[in-house]
């Protein structure tokens, strides 16, 4: 008993020494790295990574994965653009995001809880369908954001932090409400932990699995409309690679790939190492294209942490 404690306390705070240590090799190779207003800028770049990554938590933490978060945000941007330039009506934009959100959220629980479709395989076919719906409602072009109240949520502040920054904290408070105070969030651990024991114990194993999807297609609205805010325009390209920062960032905040353990906070950890390494590569003016390389890598690094972890859970036992 107590080795697994401290082998879940180590999965917890790994996440923590990890970013620290990033931190002074950041501070050491860019002088710049420490100035306020360039921290402001990582932590306005995690956001999107960090609240789609609070939803993907809910869904790795049942053995699930979700391909298409980025279509999702994708979608869900430029019909709310479509929808602030037809009407100008801030608060219809916001609601289509989340009603477009939500709507892909339950379409991928329906795939995955109801009809027993691998969440691999169905996300990765919504991660096409959804992109392909973009384009065709795009055409490729992209459709400008110009009222001002609706780019204040992307770019405004509130005595002095920025407003995604505050959001970000609202919705991971309200995540990890979620998943250690109610009796959903016990259901999301148990049927994570083992489907079968969670069904005979009488947990309504298909309505858990098929919520988290829900839950996470809602952060994906929500992303997409601070994404579009702070760009002030949605792309057809809006949201692409997005996946693959959300579920580093789940990995990294110490949740398990199998599901059954960990917790929604370190994911904002997670998201800020891969805010940071972007930030310094940037700074030290690499080549873009090298950043996929360091990310591709953090993440196999991180998968293997993941199992070696496991692994060691598993002799504990």
């Amino acid at each position: 008993m107590n080795k697994n404690k401290l082998i879940n306390q180590i999965n917890v705070y790994r996440s923590v020494m990890i970013l620290l240590v990033i931190c002074v090799f950041a501070s050491i190779l860019s002088p710049s790295f420490l100035s306020v207003n360039n921290l402001f800028n990582v932590f306005k770049q995690i956001t999107v990574a960090g609240i789609v990554g609070c939803g993907m938590t809910f869904v790795i933490l049942t053995g699930g994965i979700d391909l298409s978060v980025g279509s999702i945000m994708g979608l869900a941007g430029v019909l709310a653009s479509g929808v602030l330039a037809t009407t100008g009506n801030v608060f219809y934009a916001m609601g289509t995001a989340i009603l477009i959100g939500i709507v892909c959220g339950t379409v991928n629980g329906f795939w995955v809880a109801q009809c027993g479709i691998p969440p691999f395989i169905s996300t990765l076919g919504m991660m096409t369908l959804l992109r392909g719906c973009v384009l065709v409602y795009t055409k490729g072009s992209p459709i400008p954001v110009k009222v001002d109240a609706y780019k204040y949520i992307g770019k405004g502040t509130i005595l002095g932090v920025p407003v995604p920054v505050i959001l970000l904290l609202i919705i991971f408070i309200l995540a990890h409400y979620v998943l250690t105070q109610t009796a959903f969030g016990r259901c999301i651990y148990a049927f994570g932990g083992n489907k079968e024991a969670a069904r005979l114990s009488g947990i309504s194993t298909k309505k858990t699995e098929w919520m988290v999807y829900v839950i996470n297609g809602l952060m994906c609205g929500i992303a997409a409309i601070i994404l579009t805010a702070r760009l002030g325009s949605a792309q057809s390209t809006t949201g692409e690679g997005i996946e693959m920062d959300a579920i580093a960032a789940v990995i990294l905040g110490g949740t398990s790939l199998s599901g059954g353990t960990g917790f929604v906070l370190p994911t904002v950890v997670g998201a800020m190492i891969m805010g940071i390494i972007d930030n310094i590569l940037t700074l030290m003016n690499v080549n873009p294209h090298a950043t996929n390389i360091v990310k591709g890598a953090v993440i196999l690094i991180a998968v293997l942490v993941d199992k070696k972890v496991k692994d060691l859970s598993a002799k504990a036992e």
